[in-house]
């Protein structure tokens, strides 16, 4: 097996990262949301944000050349453009090949997530997560907040769960 890279998003990982989203997100998100749910939110959770993609924190993993993971922070709260806190930061948009979970892929990137948020002053990491990534976000060390709807657009939400984890003081 090829050894994993990890390094920031850039604009020519926005194809592979639409692909990804795309192929893996019915996937995996099927077991633990009815087709009613999925049907209007993959459409809209299944696309890379390129502003997000090549923000610095936003990371990508590759084996070979294989997008097989990819996963970030902002400060930003996702859906809004301002009102950053100086010591918060949000995960954003983590994902794993659907046919390539369970190698410590979500994990290799998480760790870069955690020395990178760490490195810029974060204190607290928020993450609404999918039901399906709860048990993960747990073993990396998340503790979860809240059942939380996420607004997708007008009248569309999706049910989330709100986690944090504490990284200084």
């Amino acid at each position: 097996m090829e050894p994993l890279t990890i390094r920031p998003g850039t604009r020519a990982d926005i194809a592979p990262l639409d692909a990804l989203l795309a192929s893996s997100y019915p996937r995996l998100l099927a077991p633990d949301y009815p087709p009613s749910v999925l049907v209007t939110a993959i459409p809209r959770i299944s696309k890379a944000q390129p502003k997000l993609v090549t923000c610095g924190t936003y990371f990508v993993a590759y084996r070979g050349q294989a997008l097989v993971g990819a996963g970030g922070w902002t400060r930003v709260v996702p859906g809004r453009s301002g009102g950053a806190e100086r010591d918060l930061g949000h995960i954003r948009h983590f994902a794993t090949d659907s046919t390539a979970t369970r190698q410590g892929i979500a994990r290799a990137v998480m760790a870069q997530v955690l020395r990178s948020a760490r490195a810029e002053g974060i204190a607290v990491l928020e993450c609404w997560s999918t039901r399906t990534a709860v048990s993960f976000y747990e073993a990396m060390g998340f503790a979860t907040v809240e059942n939380v709807d996420v607004p997708l657009d007008a009248g569309i939400t999706f049910p989330a769960v709100r986690m944090i984890q504490r990284l200084g003081p």
